[in-house]
């Protein structure tokens, strides 16, 4: 096992496990760190924990120093500095006319690179454009282009649950999210409904699928034939979440829908 402590890159973005070595840190800390773009500020989003080595995709850089008053301004220089950034990169894209969003700027803590993140459609030719930022700042420039999901973690923002994104959050990989799923928990086919702020589908219809395809299996479909403690009857809708089925039966001469649990039904051989 090995003792790391979450670290939030710049306060926004992914987060990443770092050695705490002998430092007390504790959730909200700013620590300065070393990362393979360069030295940058971070803020801490837990306690100290311990983790299998195993589950680490990397060896685990250090954690600097806490981050001090001087780094703070620093910090809060840069900060002014991306600002800055932001609006003149904006003002030479349009002059290069290049058909891109430019989404967020990123200056490292060092100051030694400026990252401009950006989405497109396409392939976008970006050398001149990188010729006239270094010339204004005078570093190295990066331009990254990035996806509509990456922009909505970079951005943040409110759910349709009123939470904080996901991936704002606590979410730190983009896993493949299908129209199967939200089709699965009888969601309606709604674009408004079923994708998140970034226009995607929503990222939380993977947490529950697995539960949903085993409801699937135990559950019978609508229009099946079942037996049930006051006879057959055929399914006419099931709700998966608390395992029940509506079924229209025939009792005394008259028609009649009931809701039965799934424990109490069983799928007829024949109608």
């Amino acid at each position: 096992m090995a003792d790391v402590v979450s670290v939030r890159l710049h306060g926004r973005g992914k987060v990443y496990y770092f050695d705490p070595v002998d430092l007390d840190l504790h959730s909200g800390d700013q620590v300065i760190v070393e990362t393979v773009q360069g030295i940058d500020l971070g803020f801490c989003t837990g306690e100290i924990s311990q983790i299998d080595e195993d589950k680490l995709e990397h060896d685990l850089k250090p954690i600097l120093r806490k981050a001090t008053e001087e780094d703070q301004i620093h910090f809060a220089e840069n900060l002014k500095l991306e600002e800055e950034a932001f609006e003149i990169a904006k003002e030479k894209i349009e002059q290069h006319e290049l058909a891109m969003h430019l989404v967020d700027v990123e200056c490292m803590f060092d100051n030694q690179k400026i990252i401009f993140y950006f989405t497109a459609d396409g392939r976008i030719d970006f050398r001149n454009l990188v010729k006239d930022l270094a010339s204004v700042f005078r570093t190295r420039i990066e331009l990254r282009q990035i996806g509509v999901r990456d922009e909505a973690r970079l951005i943040g923002g409110l759910g349709v649950c009123g939470q904080e994104l996901c991936c704002c959050s606590f979410l730190q990989d983009f896993n493949p999210v299908s129209i199967k799923m939200a089709k699965q928990q009888n969601l309606a086919m709604n674009p408004s409904k079923i994708s998140g702020a970034c226009g995607r589908l929503l990222c939380c219809l993977q947490y529950e699928h697995d539960a949903y395809v085993d409801a699937h299996k135990r559950m019978p479909r609508p229009g099946q034939y079942v037996d049930t403690p006051n006879g057959r009857g055929r399914v006419v809708s099931v709700n998966l979440l608390r395992e029940t089925a509506r079924v229209l039966l025939e009792i005394d001469g008259e028609t009649e829908t009931m809701t039965v649990k799934a424990e109490d039904l069983k799928i007829a051989s024949s109608k």
